[in-house]
């Protein structure tokens, strides 16, 4: 039996960045018939669990065909670090303050623009009334999970082989 390979997406409040690349990504995989290989979830490194996506996140999301009204936010729990096989975070605060409360994870809590071969962060478009700062954060995220695609697979490909 496969057991999936888990990745995590971590931002802030899990209302906006997280969401997004938690859907894009899982929207790939079952377009490519990857979905039973792979768990993908998201979480919130400062925030309360329960909340419904940012409006505008789920707009945005809806432009691209993907529906995450039913989306709610999770506070990031050890465990969730822990069951991961890949965390990718939003910004350098995320990954400094995940190294600093998980140094054993230290080597698989990376940046998303790290997968990409890059180093920077993800704008947070929370709080603001642009539709358009949304857009881009969005094509931002399925830019960078376009060209970390292969790095992703990569690093959790062999955990989805175990059984």
């Amino acid at each position: 039996m496969t057991v999936p390979a888990t990745i995590l997406f971590v931002c802030t409040g899990n209302l906006c960045r997280s969401p997004m690349a938690e859907a894009i990504l899982k929207a790939r995989f079952r377009s490519e018939g990857k979905h039973a290989l792979y768990q993908v979830r998201s979480a919130g490194a400062w925030t309360q669990n329960g909340q419904s996506a940012s409006a505008l996140a789920i707009q945005s999301m809806d432009e691209l065909g993907l529906d995450i009204t039913s989306h709610r936010s999770r506070c990031l729990t050890a465990e969730d670090v822990a069951d991961a096989s890949l965390v990718s975070v939003m910004t350098r605060d995320h990954k400094e303050a995940l190294l600093a409360e998980f140094p054993e994870a230290r080597q698989k809590i990376l940046l998303l623009s790290e997968l990409a071969g890059e180093t920077y962060d993800i704008f947070d478009p929370y709080g603001s009334d642009s539709q358009q700062l949304y857009q881009e954060c969005a094509r931002e995220i399925g830019h960078l999970l376009d060209e970390g695609y292969p790095r992703l697979l990569e690093l959790v490909g062999s955990e989805s082989e175990e059984g």
